[in-house]
């Protein structure tokens, strides 16, 4: 398994408890609720190759294929 880059992460405290209560809906840490989230945002932004260096999020969250608009819209016209 490859190592992890450990930093610190200033959040507000809402939204912290947001993130607590998220992530023992899904039976996860906030910690790696945090990193699943962050992976998914940038696999559906284009920038996480699709080879994963662990294992693949289960649940209905990850099936996304399909969800991202063709081009980048109105924003470059």
């Amino acid at each position: 398994m490859a190592a992890k880059k450990n930093f610190p992460l200033r959040l507000d405290p809402k939204l912290y408890e947001v993130l607590e209560r998220w992530a023992a809906d899904e039976f996860r840490s906030v910690n790696s609720h945090i990193e699943y989230l962050l992976r998914d945002a940038a696999a559906r932004a284009g920038r996480l190759s699709s080879g994963r260096p662990s294992a693949a999020p289960s649940g209905p969250e990850s099936d996304h294929d399909g969800m991202r608009p063709s081009g980048d819209g109105d924003r470059n016209n």
